[in-house]
């Protein structure tokens, strides 16, 4: 499965048996919860999945959202109707820089079949077609999570990553060269690591770029398509987002798939002996 769908693909999807498994994770950094966007409008069927909640373990040593326990993980995509041989399609407010959170963790647990709904909820309100405030109670899914399908780099490989390969941060431009930190506990960068902001994926209509424009986009970063590639963000959530744009140009795939340093900055900026490079070089 593309990890792109259309609207119309997807109102397509929907009218055969049995159709995709819809996930709504709406999500903000600075809020407010996605839940309340969720229970103004959502699609039908979809289950809300709180990212904070239920697609991250609890805050700590390995970052703002290290990558949930995968007992805690199967019960929570069986609770929302996840089968192992239906497709899902998950969506976020717009962009899907936060349902890549989502697809990834289902491809990393497994699932063969998964896919961000290009535009978002933004695109699916935009065609006229039909959202509802009804909750569902879809019946438990099948879906066994095993852990392992896509790779995960921790601090160390990071840093090795960055010197040796391609590390793509997906953070704006101000958080990278340090000029700001809303979040974190220090400013700046990895060493080594590219600038690739998440919201260069995204084209001014709303949807995501075309494959070329994406593989042109990632040549001129300097991301070598024969080398080993990751990337990291705040904290392992939108840089999903640089790994499923990276598939979408043929750049990563099942045979060799891209790294997520699922701790990010969040983790490495609260290690004072871990180094931090400033302004726009990677340095």
């Amino acid at each position: 499965m593309h990890p792109l769908i259309s609207t119309d693909d997807l109102m397509a999807a929907l009218r055969r048996q049995p159709p995709p498994t819809l996930l709504d994770v709406r999500w903000s950094l600075l809020g407010p919860p996605g839940r309340e966007d969720y229970e103004k409008g959502h699609l039908p069927g979809a289950v809300f999945v709180d990212l904070d909640a239920e697609l991250a373990a609890e805050p700590g040593p390995e970052g703002r959202h290290p990558l949930p326990d995968p007992a805690d993980l199967e019960a929570v995509f069986r609770r929302a109707g996840v089968d192992a041989e239906r497709p899902v399609v998950v969506y976020d407010a717009d962009n899907g820089s936060v349902a890549a959170r989502a697809w990834w963790l289902l491809r990393w647990a497994g699932h063969e079949s998964v896919a961000v709904l290009d535009g978002g909820y933004a695109a699916w309100v935009a065609a006229g077609q039909t959202t509802t405030t009804d909750l569902p109670q879809p019946a438990e899914g099948d879906f066994r999570v095993r852990p392992g399908s896509m790779p995960v780099v921790d601090a160390d490989a990071a840093g090795r990553l960055a010197r040796e390969g391609t590390l793509l941060d997906a953070r704006a431009p101000e958080r990278y060269r340090g000029d700001v930190e809303p979040v974190d506990p220090r400013a700046g960068h990895i060493p080594g690591a590219l600038n690739a902001p998440f919201a260069a994926h995204v084209a001014e209509s709303g949807r995501w770029r075309s494959p070329a424009e994406l593989a042109k986009h990632f040549a001129d970063l300097g991301v070598d398509a024969a080398g080993p590639v990751g990337a990291y963000c705040g904290s392992g959530v939108t840089a999903c987002s640089v790994l499923l744009a990276l598939e979408h140009a043929g750049l990563s795939g099942r045979q060799r798939p891209a790294m997520l340093y699922a701790g990010s900055w969040s983790n490495w900026s609260a290690d004072p002996a871990r180094p931090t490079a400033t302004g726009s070089e990677a340095g």
